[in-house]
C-alpha cells in the first residue's frame, strides 16, 4: 500500500499541477528563438522548442518567466546574498517538459540529477542576478541554480550543494 500512494499521490496533483501552470505554459508555445545571446538551452523531452528541438532562453526571455527573489545565505561564500531568477518550475513549464528529475549541466561538465518535486516543494530558482546585478562567469554565472537555503534550515545538506549547480548551460529532461 505505501509503495502505491506517491503513484496515487502524482496521478493527483499532476493535473492540479498543468492547470495551475497552463499560463507558463500558454507563454512557453508562443516564444520566438532568442534574439540575445543564449543563456540556457533546455532539450531532451521537451514540448515546446524554439530552435529546432531544443528550448533556447536569453536574458530577457527568462526574465519574462515567473520569477522570485531569495535573500540567503550560500554554503560557498561568507555573507547574505539577494538573487533573482525565474523559478525553475517555471522554465520547465515553459519548456512543455514532464519529468522526475532533470540534468542541469554546467560550462565546465559538471552535471547534477535533481527531482523535479525539489522546484514544487521549494521555490528554487535558476539566479540571473546577485545583489541587483547580473552574475559574472568568475561569480559562478551567468545562471545558478539556487535554493532557499535561509528559508528552509534542512536544504544545507551535502545532497542539495551538489544539486546547486553554477555556471548553468543547459537542462536535459529525459
Amino acid at each position: 500500500m505505501f509503495r502505491e500512494f506517491p503513484q496515487r499521490l502524482r496521478r493527483l496533483v499532476g493535473p492540479v499541477l498543468l492547470y495551475a501552470l497552463l499560463p507558463a505554459v500558454a507563454i512557453a508555445a508562443a516564444l520566438p528563438p532568442p534574439e540575445g545571446d543564449v543563456l540556457l538551452r533546455v532539450e531532451g523531452d521537451i514540448a515546446h522548442p524554439n530552435v529546432e528541438d531544443e528550448l533556447h532562453l536569453d536574458r530577457e526571455q527568462l526574465m519574462q518567466l515567473p520569477s522570485r527573489v531569495i535573500e540567503t545565505r550560500i554554503p560557498w561564500a561568507q555573507g547574505t546574498f539577494r538573487f533573482e531568477g525565474p523559478l525553475l518550475r517555471a522554465v520547465l513549464a515553459a519548456a512543455g517538459a514532464r519529468a522526475d528529475h532533470v540534468r542541469v549541466r554546467a560550462l565546465n561538465d559538471y552535471e547534477a540529477e535533481i527531482p523535479v518535486a525539489d522546484f514544487h516543494d521549494y521555490d528554487v530558482i535558476l539566479a540571473l542576478e546577485r545583489n541587483g546585478s547580473p552574475i559574472a562567469v568568475r561569480d559562478f554565472g551567468p545562471l545558478q541554480v539556487l535554493y532557499p537555503f535561509d528559508e528552509y534550515p534542512e536544504l544545507l545538506t551535502e545532497s542539495i550543494r551538489f544539486r546547486s549547480v553554477w555556471h548553468v548551460e543547459s537542462i536535459h529532461v529525459p
